[in-house]
């Protein structure tokens, strides 16, 4: 009858993970308390999101040139993983932008000049000349993204009309024309578009230049009003989505109160970690408290759009980490993954419905090699992450060493929850049990008349709040939970090899993504987070009642 109460798990101990990497090291004890009356937010079932750039090879930063043939202009849309691995997600969310999305003009019926490349010019905005997509090519994007089973979401030119005053700021309205062709051509050919995103890091002080938030919203206005018309008849329309930039408080805020009914998303961005050159950036990562410092960004911006008129919800529209295309051997090796599924969980924690890695290729914070095209550690963390992670987000904390940390969703597409735990710590290998806050059950489909004993011994002792129940060996021995635990390949953090319960994860001759296959362990024991390493836990036998 709704009593709340403690229950404590113990989780059966993998011992076998990177036992080199923990040699010598301290064993320590812990808990995760997870609170299961009800859940604090509520993500998308296509949570997990990546970008497609418009970069050109001539994209260059600190004397690196990490871009390649990865930009949607040159993509090589018949390579076998690239397809598997979208198709692997089923869905993937791609966001179709970035930096030179506002310097793309569409090769539609109303442009009359020639539809030109992207060429470098250091004297022009964002370093390069005015670029074109032609029609075939997104012809052939949209028959891609349809093969994959990809959600779309396009990224549109802002800047289109305005003029730049020599103090950063662009000013005029939206010239949306060109933008109006190319959505009446998409819906012409039938290619389905889940959302229109407005501009690129225009927001706030921008990102090279800026549009005050008043112009913006009146632009957010004509954008809804020109989907509208558009898609007449069409259900569902795509979403509006704007601005996709950084997070400025009283800019969004003023954004949010003009479109209270035309925006369906607000987008920010995230680099929390400083630019790809910065030698320090592992160090950031594997900081608990600097970690933590992003979570003024969610908090402050889920308060605004909760005390705003506004319905929107809150995605990130874009997260690489560290800006100017990242830096190889750190965003594009396992120890990323650190960040990147912190990142995942805290974002959870604050409802935000979808958050886009940038990027699916291209740079050096690609789920996917830039040449090769074989995934890199991060991919199969998000491929875990999209399996495993529910819709219901969970109130989590740990209690033990500092170096943790826990996240904790209810199950998704089965029953039950699933723990994310991260340990940063090189030597010290945690033994965590688990407690629930809430009235819970242990269920196991082979011994439910231990259920129906355990259910009478509770009304029996008529359990109250503070009652602490210990699910001893004897009731629960038979029960059995998943767990996945990831390192990297000899222990190294630079690795852009990663395994799975100690198997190498890669690709086979035909470019198919592995079997991600959990172990399946007895639910008596303390789960064990190596050094290093991070451990999905599946725990089909928790129900909740924040999970029904």
């Amino acid at each position: 009858m709704g009593l709340c109460f403690w229950v404590f798990v113990f989780s059966y101990s993998f011992s076998t993970v990177n036992a080199d990497t923990a040699g010598g090291g301290a064993n320590v004890e812990g808990t995760v308390f997870i609170d299961g009356k009800a859940h604090i937010g509520k993500i998308d079932n296509d949570f997990v999101c990546a970008t497609l750039d418009w970069w050109p090879p001539e994209k260059c930063d600190y004397g690196t040139c990490s871009w390649g043939h990865a930009s949607l202009l040159n993509l090589d849309l018949n390579n076998k993983i690239l397809l598997n691995a979208i198709k692997a997600f089923t869905p993937l969310k791609l966001r179709l932008g970035g930096t030179l999305q506002d310097k793309v003009i569409y090769d539609t019926e109303d442009h009359r000049l020639p539809c030109t490349h992207f060429v470098q010019n250091t004297s022009q905005l964002f370093g390069f000349t005015q670029g074109c997509l032609p029609l075939y090519r997104w012809d052939e994007l949209n028959t891609f993204f349809k093969n994959s089973g990809a959600v779309i979401i396009f990224g549109l030119n802002a800047l289109s009309g305005r003029s730049i005053r020599p103090d950063g700021s662009a000013v005029g309205a939206w010239d949306s024309s060109n933008a109006e062709s190319l959505i009446r051509y998409t819906v012409k050919k039938g290619y389905d578009i889940s959302a229109w995103e407005l501009g690129n890091e225009l927001s706030g002080n921008g990102v090279g230049t800026r549009v005050a938030a008043n112009q913006y919203a009146s632009d957010t206005i004509s954008l809804r009003n020109l989907v509208q018309d558009i898609y007449s008849g069409v259900e569902p329309k795509p979403q509006i989505i704007a601005p996709g930039g950084f997070f400025d408080q009283n800019w969004f805020k003023e954004f949010l109160d003009k479109t209270t009914k035309s925006l369906d998303v607000i987008t920010h961005h995230i680099y929390n970690l400083g630019p790809g050159v910065d030698t320090h950036l592992i160090e950031k990562i594997l900081d608990p408290s600097y970690l933590d410092g992003e979570a003024n960004t969610f908090s402050r911006l889920q308060s605004t759009i909760n005390s705003s008129a506004s319905s929107a919800t809150s995605w990130v529209g874009e997260a690489g980490g560290a800006y100017n295309s990242g830096r190889n051997l750190v965003t594009n090796a396992f120890v990323f993954s650190f960040w990147y599924l912190d990142q995942l969980g805290m974002a959870s924690a604050y409802d935000t419905k979808t958050y886009c890695r940038q990027t699916l290729i291209g740079g050096n914070y690609g789920l996917l090699n830039t040449n090769t095209f074989v995934p890199n550690p991060d991919y199969y963390s998000a491929l875990l992450w999209h399996r495993l992670m529910g819709r219901n987000v969970l109130s989590t904390s740990f209690s033990g060493p500092k170096k943790i940390r826990a996240y904790a969703h209810c199950a998704k597409q089965s029953q039950g929850i699933t723990l994310l735990l991260i340990n940063l710590d090189n030597s010290t290998t945690v033994e965590a049990k688990v407690a629930f806050n809430g009235t819970s059950t242990l269920q196991h489909k082979h011994k439910l008349h231990r259920l129906h004993r355990l259910h009478k011994y509770r009304h029996r002792h008529r359990i109250h709040r503070t009652k602490v129940i210990w699910f001893e060996g004897s009731k629960t021995s038979e029960m059995e939970r998943e767990e996945y635990h990831l390192t990297a390949k000899d222990g190294n953090l630079h690795s852009q090899t990663m395994l799975l319960n100690g198997n190498i994860l890669t690709v086979n001759a035909s470019g198919d993504i592995p079997p991600l296959e959990p172990l399946n362990v007895n639910s008596s024991s303390p789960i064990t987070i190596a050094p290093f390493s991070i451990v999905f836990v599946h725990m089909p036998s928790v129900v909740l009642p924040a999970c029904r």
